[in-house]
């Protein structure tokens, strides 16, 4: 009777210690870790996270020497994810909670230097996922359409599917999920990734097999004239950055109970350099030569055509917000503004 009697007391006081933590008490904001930030998405990450968690809980790591204006916006470490202590000193000594790990080689450039991309995507992501099981981090990194190969199905292609990649970048992607899902389900590692498709923004083109739906911008404001690497038919998934950093904060910020796999599909749209041409020359006059570079076409045959993401929508609400349509003319404002602020830097000196 006694033990019934502290049962019954029990629940009403576990439920009113639960209202008070839900309406009294906010969770800390995590300190988080960002690998490769001085690339295309390491700055807008950090910018976004910075507004949401504050300043100084958002560290940017890279190898090279930063600008001026990223030491002054925030804390910024020189880090070689291939160097483990000295990577595991900056976890310790910023307390950090999560790790969100852009440092890569991408798909073209990897196939120039294959030894350098297993030491970089597969080493250098060994060393992350072993620190963060060790300390308990969570752990988001993300994944590709190219970790995808030809006999996958392609117009629509699934979460689970048949990934057989014929690049290195894949190959080492394909390592990368496959790893993560292990060091969940064997260590409990909270590990997240989202497979991207390529990536359009303002910051100049770093080595992509999409890369050609960036430089088409700049070649369009400053000359008018676009050299496409793609034949002008080859549909690829696209999505405009806001929307790609505002995926992996919403990931990252999902309850884990409410996610069904530790690998999502996220799409946006898919276009063809015809298509895109079509729509940048509603804006400004623009010429296009196809001179195709056979490797890079070589492995966008071998991509999707179009991401299936039923399932990032249904557990963590992804819900894009930019078309093509919407987003050239953003694209191309960002693109003049970019250009712009180069040359008054220029004209400085």
């Amino acid at each position: 009777m006694l033990n019934r009697s502290r049962q019954i007391l029990s629940e009403p006081l576990r439920l009113q210690c639960c209202r008070y933590l839900a309406s009294d008490q906010k969770p800390t904001p995590p300190r988080t870790l960002i690998t490769g930030s001085l690339g295309q998405l390491g700055l807008t990450l950090a910018k976004e996270m910075r507004s949401r968690y504050g300043r100084e809980r958002v560290v940017c790591t890279d190898i090279r020497k930063p600008p001026k204006i990223v030491l002054q916006s925030g804390p910024y470490r020189y880090a070689n994810i291939l160097n483990k202590s000295g990577l595991e000193e900056i976890l310790v000594e910023h307390r950090i909670d999560q790790v969100v790990h852009f440092s890569a080689l991408l798909s073209a450039i990897g196939e120039q230097n294959v030894t350098l991309a297993l030491q970089v995507n597969i080493e250098g992501f060994h060393n992350i996922i072993d620190l963060c099981k060790i300390h308990e981090l969570k752990l988001f990194c993300p994944s590709t359409i190219g970790a995808f190969g030809p006999e996958t199905p392609k117009n629509p292609t699934p979460d689970l599917t048949l990934q057989r990649p014929k690049t290195i970048y894949g190959v080492s992607k394909v390592y990368m999920e496959l790893l993560g899902e292990y060091y969940h389900h064997r260590y409990g590692l909270d590990f997240r990734s989202a497979r991207f498709p390529g990536i359009i923004s303002a910051t100049t083109p770093g080595g992509g097999t999409t890369d050609y739906a960036v430089q088409i911008f700049y070649d369009a404001i400053e000359s008018g004239h676009h050299e496409c690497f793609l034949e002008p038919n080859t549909r690829l998934p696209m999505m405009y950055i806001s929307d790609c950093i505002q995926s992996v904060v919403q990931m990252m910020e999902c309850p884990a109970e409410e996610l069904t796999q530790r690998t999502y599909n996220i799409a946006a749209f898919s276009f063809t350099p015809a298509e895109i041409v079509a729509e940048v020359q509603k804006y400004v006059p623009l010429t296009v030569e196809y001179k195709v570079d056979k490797t890079r076409q070589k492995i966008a045959s071998t991509w999707p055509e179009v991401l299936e993401d039923k399932n990032a929508r249904k557990d963590w609400g992804w819900d894009p917000q930019y078309t093509l349509e919407k987003m050239v003319p953003y694209m191309l404002q960002k693109v003049k503004s970019q250009l712009h602020s180069e040359q008054v830097i220029k004209d400085l000196f």
